[in-house]
């Protein structure tokens, strides 16, 4: 089922696990906290979730990085992979376990959530532009279906918290300058009194970019308000202000003009200046009665408003824009009783959303002029998802978990360009979600667990483009995913070292898969797809100040039946997506925050194409970031660090545009590069 590793992986991998294994006395340290994971909507605590669930705390968020981007903070999780850091219009592309690895931009088939608001929306599709992770406290990533949790993802979940004051409160200026023109400032300020809690992030963003037509600029306001009103009641609300004045698109490469330099972009990128621009507000309140009768009951609600307008890196109908209005709400209550003498935890819930994009399409000559429009409609989703699940005690160290969800998602286009024929139209579908699994803490710190498990994802808007021109193309439907799963967790006390093994076999039918035409991307339902693998995380904490995390991911994804009118790909690898990816990250702390932090990054070869024709070379990236810290007097702090990465300056790719048009495939990603950064906190 997998491929081996290089020689020169395997022998890495020996070389940093021998001296572990050869310690005859390892360091005494304290057995791991107890650790509660709520991304599975039912609290409960890790070594009771049968399912792959992965944690990363403030201190991996924010020790040394850039907080700009999530590769940054989920490189470390097993089964994750993203591509495309360094292009800002076209959004980072992230794949958990295969899934979401067709998206040309943007987040499909992965449900993110944000401090309990639904980032992905009802159609599917998610950006990733207004995450705070300057105010991150917390990322929760499940790996596997998600469907009976969220609906419409078939990957998995990434649920992010933010600061809410009440931990960690104070203030927080830092300042950052690197290569490539790369700087960031960021004032972050948060505490409580009474009843009353706050914090207030924002920050500002430039970068000029390795590539040519690649610079960002971006500034984003991240701010909670939390109001205790007794009983175990609270009130919290939630705003969320981004402006994207302009993120350039440096478009894609062949293969020849990759040769004649890696910096340069794509003609057509520079003489139609593309890129996007972007304007988003988002508010959100959420109520909390921890004490509702038995039980406890959350209830949120949000809107949001985003001006979107994008020009696309080819000739034709390639300005872009839409204004979106979305708003959602939710509902849950939380319960334990004793169903005859075996305890029983469960909440049931209601979530309902609504977009409303209002688009426009027009077309782009040669030298960049703007002429006619050529479409303008309005696209409404809605979707309505009730759902339910529970965990019964069968024992003390055996519980059977059990999940119910039913979808209804209606998506419609009202054309009003009608030059071409009306091209509106409707579609509805109705999908149930199932999941069971079975879960056994043989002891306190160490357990087993198997479950199994459905979902769906309908196509987006944009997958839902029709080649022949406007409305729905009606020969394509959502895809659907049989995911089985084992895995085992635990923390080895004499060792020091906590593990995390899972096992994983999707079956797909109906993938949807991209493919080009006259420029542009389209899909169709290509048959069925294999993803089968494992993933294996690891921690030791070697002596006090030293401690070694790594993840490895072997997997295989492949199209089981693939047929087009004229190809067939049966047995091919689904591109975009590496099979083997290896992390090692070994981070030594001493006192006074000095910390210093070695990552090394296996990406294992891929292809570009559906043929499998355009292979993409496996390559290793070394990461090194140190830093300080000074007591100024009383509570004020001085912090000072220094990030290089690709510290070997190794040849690669950040993106992989799938089944490139005329062989543009390539984004290369920068050489080596440094940044630095100085932070107050008083």
């Amino acid at each position: 089922m997998y491929k081996l590793l290089p020689p020169s992986l395997m022998l890495t991998g020996l070389a940093v696990s021998s001296p572990l294994w050869a310690q005859n006395e390892p360091a005494s340290v304290q057995a791991l906290p107890t650790v509660e994971v709520s991304a599975p909507r039912l609290a409960r605590e890790l070594y009771a979730t049968p399912a792959a669930v992965s944690t990363v705390d403030q201190e991996t968020i924010a020790q040394g990085q850039q907080r700009v981007r999530l590769d940054e903070t989920l490189v470390g999780v097993p089964g994750v992979f993203i591509q495309n850091r360094d292009n800002f219009a076209q959004g980072q592309r992230i794949a958990i376990r295969g899934f979401g690895a067709r998206a040309p931009f943007g987040v499909r088939g992965i449900t993110v959530m944000v401090d309990g608001i639904p980032y992905t929306l009802p159609d599917g599709q998610a950006q990733l532009d207004a995450i705070d992770l300057d105010s991150a406290e917390r990322i929760e990533v499940i790996r596997g279906p998600s469907s009976v949790l969220y609906g419409n993802a078939a990957g998995g979940v990434i649920d992010v918290t933010t600061a809410d004051g009440r931990e960690n409160p104070g203030t927080r200026l830092r300042v950052e300058a690197g290569s490539d023109g790369y700087r960031k400032a960021s004032l972050q300020t948060g505490g409580s009194q009474g009843d009353w809690s706050h914090n207030v992030s924002f920050s500002a963003l430039n970068v000029d970019g390795y590539r040519d037509q690649s610079s960002t600029e971006k500034y984003l306001l991240n701010a909670k308000l939390r109001r205790e009103l007794g009983s175990e009641r609270a009130l919290t609300a939630i705003v969320n202000l981004l402006e994207n004045p302009r993120s350039e698109d440096p478009g894609a490469l062949n293969a020849g003009e990759v040769a004649s330099g890696r910096h340069q972009a794509a003609p057509n990128s520079l003489a139609l200046d593309a890129g996007q621009n972007v304007d988003q507000q988002l508010i959100g309140l959420q109520y909390e009665d921890l004490s509702a009768g038995p039980g406890e009951f959350y209830l949120k609600g949000f809107i949001a408003r985003r001006d979107f307008e994008q020009q696309l890196p080819y000739v034709g109908d390639s300005r872009i824009g839409y204004q979106r209005d979305y708003m959602g709400a939710s509902a849950e209550y939380h319960h334990e009783i004793a169903l005859g003498e075996l305890p029983l935890s469960y909440v049931a819930g209601v979530d309902v959303a609504r977009q409303d994009d209002d688009r426009f399409r027009r077309d782009v000559n040669a030298q960049g002029g703007v002429g006619e429009q050529v479409a303008d409609e309005t696209q409404t989703a809605t979707s309505t998802g009730v759902f339910a699940q529970g965990d019964l005690g069968l024992t003390e160290q055996v519980t059977l978990s059990l999940g119910a969800r039913f979808d209804r998602v209606d998506l419609d286009v009202d054309d009003r360009y009608l030059a071409d024929g009306d091209q509106s139209g409707e579609r509805t579908f109705n999908e149930w979600s199932g999941s069971a699994g079975l879960s056994y803490r043989y002891r306190p710190q160490h357990q087993v667990y198997i479950n199994t498990g459905t979902a769906f994802e309908t196509p987006t808007f944009s997958e839902f483009a029709n080649p022949a021109g406007g409305g729905f193309n009606p020969s394509i439907e959502p895809q659907k995913a049989w995911n089985r799963e084992v895995g085992t967790r635990g923390y080895i006390e004499p060792l020091a070292m906590d593990y995390d093994l899972a096992l994983f076999s999707v079956r797909v039918r109906d993938e949807l898969v991209p493919f080009d035409e006259g420029g542009r991307t389209f899909y169709r339902n290509a048959g069925d797809t294999n993803r089968d693998g494992l993933e294996l995380s690891l921690g030791w904490q070697l002596a006090d100040q030293w401690r070694l995390n790594s993840a490895l991911t072997l997997a295989r994804y492949e199209f089981d039946e693939f047929a087009t009118p004229s190809e067939r790909f049966d047995g091919n690898r689904i591109p975009g997506l590496p099979e083997q990816t290896w992390v090692n990250q070994l981070t030594w702390e001493g006192l006074s925050h000095r910390f210093a932090t070695l990552e090394t990054q296996y990406v294992g070869d891929m292809v570009a194409d559906n043929a499998n024709e355009t292979e993409i070379d496996s390559y290793w990236l070394v990461n090194l970031r140190v830093g300080d810290g000074w007591q100024l007097g009383g509570d004020t702090l001085l912090n000072a660090y220094v990030g290089v990465r690709n510290l070997f300056d190794e040849d690669h790719y950040a993106n992989v545009r799938l089944n490139g048009t005329f062989g543009r495939f390539y984004e290369p990603a920068p050489g080596r590069s440094v940044y630095g950064g100085l932070e107050v906190r008083f």
